[in-house]
């Protein structure tokens, strides 16, 4: 974007410019690649060169600040007046037939977008969407996943925006991303939605990467429709307890006879979603899909039976398959492959006897499996500290 402003086309004219600049070729490619404003001398030179003002350069890279922002939206009736209306070219959805179909549930195959376009405003409860991660990944669908920041962010806001047409007054999105990614996103939805949480779901995503510190973290961004999400019952956890000794992991003070015998509150940071690696539960090679555990925790929070979820990318086809477990009716669009989400619905007990036992330990203080040993040992729990 920054080279487009400065009517550069070519490496020879990047050249020359960085040359009578002085400003070295590679912070130029860094701001133009990485779709940042240049700052400080960068920037006072780059004016001073271009006779450019700061704020046509901030138009013409994308680069808004918030009083820029203020600015465009008190003339915008001038400033609609002088643009033509761009054209967008609209795939039709009408010839798309669902490939699969359950009693709550149905699946297409194909672009999400033109789904999306094809379904009415204000008609989901519910949408939990993890897009490519633009991490230039082979996928079986042979998408482009590894974009150039503008084109792949242009491509997420596309797919948000139809997401949140179609999202219920009080319905609930969740987008799992990468944070560098998810703050882009998050500041498009904030125009449109309201933020309830960042969550972060700890788990490694591979080996370290060097100059930077351990990426640990997924981030789960849940905005809702409206003031506030017609539905939110998050379940409560188990207290920490130690596997061999049965005891507290946490010193819970003075504060034991408050503890609700239901469990925890949940918090804005998951440390207990398992990355699905174990060869048990992986429904497809060599791609990472996403835990039963996690989508059970949001599907619960989010909605209550009968209510519409739905999710615009299906991978390997777990929304889908919790969704119908829990009496959600879903609908499911994979751009790639599908045989592998219509095998796990043929096999959709291994995912129910997954779910039935993650749900075994939630909403309960003290876990079954704990709980005689505590007592057996001389432990408390919430009924006999109070006695």
């Amino acid at each position: 974007m920054l080279f487009k402003a400065l009517q550069i086309d070519n490496t020879r004219q990047l050249n020359l410019f960085a040359k009578k600049t002085g400003i070295a070729l590679k912070r130029l490619q860094y701001y133009n690649d990485a779709h940042k404003m240049p700052s400080g001398t960068d920037l006072e030179i780059i004016l001073k060169e271009t006779g450019l003002s700061e704020i046509q350069l901030m138009l013409a890279t994308g680069c808004l600040n918030q009083a820029l922002k203020s600015l465009l939206s008190e003339n915008a009736a001038h400033i609609s007046r002088l643009l033509s209306p761009v054209e967008k070219k609209i795939s039709s959805q009408k010839d798309m037939k669902p490939v699969f179909k359950t009693d709550l549930g149905q699946l297409y195959q194909g672009d999400c977008l033109d789904l999306l376009r094809g379904i009415e405003n204000d008609g989901v409860d519910l949408i939990f969407a993890d897009p490519p991660f633009n991490l230039n990944k082979l996928y079986p669908s042979k998408i482009n996943d590894n974009l150039k920041t503008s084109p792949y962010l242009s491509w997420c806001e596309d797919w948000a925006f139809e997401c949140t047409r179609v999202l219920k007054p009080g319905g609930s999105l969740f987008i799992w991303n990468l944070p560098k990614w998810n703050l882009h996103m998050a500041e498009f939805l904030n125009s449109m939605l309201t933020f309830r949480h960042w969550i972060s779901v700890d788990i490694k995503y591979s080996l370290p990467i060097r100059g930077r510190l351990y990426p640990s973290h997924y981030s789960l961004l849940y905005y809702c429709k409206g003031e506030k999400p017609d539905t939110f019952k998050p379940d409560r956890l188990p207290m920490g307890i130690c596997p061999r000794c049965h005891g507290d992991l946490k010193d819970y003070g003075g504060y034991k006879d408050k503890m609700n015998p239901n469990g925890v509150n949940i918090s804005d940071v998951w440390l207990d979603i398992p990355p699905v690696r174990h060869a048990k539960y992986k429904k497809r090679n060599g791609s990472n899909e996403l835990s039963v555990k996690l989508l059970d925790r949001i599907i619960e929070m989010a909605s209550k039976e009968g209510d519409l979820v739905f999710d615009p990318f299906g991978g390997s086809g777990t929304t889908y398959a919790v969704s119908e477990l829990k009496n959600r009716r879903w609908l499911g669009v994979e751009i790639g492959p599908v045989e592998g989400i219509i095998n796990r619905f043929q096999n959709i007990d291994e995912d129910r006897l997954n779910l039935e036992q993650i749900r075994k330990d939630i909403n309960c203080l003290i876990p079954e499996k704990h709980y005689q040993k505590r007592l057996d040992q001389g432990l408390w729990t919430p009924e006999s500290f109070r006695n």
